[in-house]
């Protein structure tokens, strides 16, 4: 996705967040992606999966032009990482969809199943070559701190074929907690990786 969008003459800034630290949480992350930013503006964030929860806080400390929700999770005022899975209804909504294309529910830890699916042969060996990024559960017992949404345009996408957050499930959560519409998009939830073009055509659209 990055060479995709410098090849059309953006900068793409991927932001290495600390989420091995223990000591880490959202601030922390908010942090990271904060100093990547520096002093550029016309700055769209986007937001994938857990980064939900980290893009609204930095929205709140420096000028961006949009937030970009992508596969992510939306959270609460004061909503926990944790409660989030619970108080969405996350594990029935994916379960169902599982069973609605033929797989059993549990197999659901797979990675393959879940995630790569839809991913290149070639994309996937270069990615878990990389070995699996670290991830401390220290955000997912933390509250989310913002008192309500920031003022900052938002979009929400969605992968037609994302199981960890099903199609169904992401219209509802955008709909209830931000009253927006989803867009949607071809693949699951890795879009980034598995259709990198569209989603670049999307972001630019």
């Amino acid at each position: 996705m990055v060479a995709e969008l410098e090849r059309r003459g953006h900068d793409a800034i991927p932001v290495d967040l600390p989420a091995g630290d223990e000591r880490a949480g959202w601030t922390e992350y908010a942090d990271a992606v904060v100093e990547a930013i520096d002093a550029r503006r016309g700055v769209t964030l986007v937001a994938q999966s857990l980064a939900g929860f980290t893009a609204p806080i930095v929205a709140e400390r420096v000028p961006v032009d949009e937030i970009v929700l992508l596969n992510a999770m939306i959270p609460k005022p004061g909503e926990t990482g944790g409660e989030w899975w619970t108080a969405t209804g996350q594990g029935d909504a994916q379960s169902a969809y599982l069973r609605q294309i033929g797989i059993d529910p549990g197999v659901a830890d797979d990675d393959d199943v879940l995630y790569f699916h839809d991913v290149p042969a070639a994309v996937k060996e270069e990615t878990y070559g990389r070995g699996e990024p670290a991830q401390t559960m220290t955000p997912m017992g933390q509250r989310w701190p913002l008192e309500a949404w920031p003022d900052a345009p938002t979009r929400v996408f969605a992968g037609l074929d994302d199981r960890l957050f099903p199609l169904s499930f992401q219209r509802r959560i955008a709909q209830e907690r931000l009253g927006l519409e989803i867009e949607e998009l071809d693949g699951g939830h890795l879009l980034a990786l598995s259709h990198p073009r569209e989603l670049v055509d999307k972001l630019l659209g």
